[in-house]
Formats: C-alpha cells, sequence, structure tokens
C-alpha cells in the first residue's frame, strides 16, 4: 500500500499520486489553485470536538489518535470515507494532505497507519 503524507503547503510532486485532503476546514492562507488537490474528505476528519480537545498539543496525541481511530471505527460517514480511500488506494499511490504545523503529531499521521491496517485485512 503506497500512501504518504505531506502537509497541503508542500509544493504537489508527479510523484504524490492522488492527492487527497483529509482535514475538515480549509488550510488558512492556500489558495485551491495552489493546492493541487484530487479530492476534499472532509468527512474523514476528526470530528470538531476531538480536534478542539486535542488542539496538536503533542502530549495528547497517544489519546488523541485512540479516540480518532474510535471515530473512524464507529462513525458512518468516516467508514464510507475509509472505504472510499481504500478503494483509490487499491488504484495507485495516494498522497494524504494536511495543513497543521506539527508534522509528528497529526491525525494524518493516525489515518495513514489505520489505511495501512485496515488494506491488509481488505
Amino acid at each position: 500500500m503506497d500512501i504518504q503524507i505531506k502537509r497541503i503547503y508542500e509544493p504537489a510532486a508527479r510523484t504524490d499520486g492522488k492527492r487527497v485532503l483529509v482535514d475538515r476546514l480549509w488550510p488558512r492562507g492556500m489558495s485551491r489553485e495552489r493546492a493541487h488537490f484530487d479530492e476534499w474528505l472532509k468527512d474523514i476528519a476528526p470530528s470538531p470536538q476531538l480536534r478542539a480537545w486535542f488542539g496538536h498539543i503533542s502530549s495528547k496525541f497517544d489519546e488523541f489518535s485512540r479516540k480518532y481511530r474510535a471515530e473512524l471505527d464507529t462513525d458512518p460517514e468516516k467508514r464510507a470515507a475509509v472505504s472510499h480511500l481504500l478503494e483509490l488506494i487499491k488504484a495507485g499511490k495516494v498522497t494524504l494532505l494536511y495543513g497543521a504545523k506539527n508534522t509528528t503529531a497529526n491525525q494524518a499521521l493516525v489515518l495513514q497507519t489505520y489505511l495501512k491496517e485496515k488494506g491488509k485485512k481488505h
């Protein structure tokens, strides 16, 4: 499974494959023209309540990961978005785009691992 993650502010590359924005909110200061994305899956993002609780505080990342994974498992809209992403991944490389400044504790990292695990079972 070829899934990479990348900040949306980084330049697009030919090697990115299908570029999918996985944030609920549009990234600040980024125009749609500069974003170079193929799809925007708002429904796969953490719930507004979970996102607000996390606040990109690294010390909360493990608990955030657990709660976000639970949302991915149980929320019908997120489950549909996961299925859609798994189909895209079967067809080729996918780059998950996110806007967070924190590159070591964000939802795209959790989602990447989650999709790889699901893809092995799928």
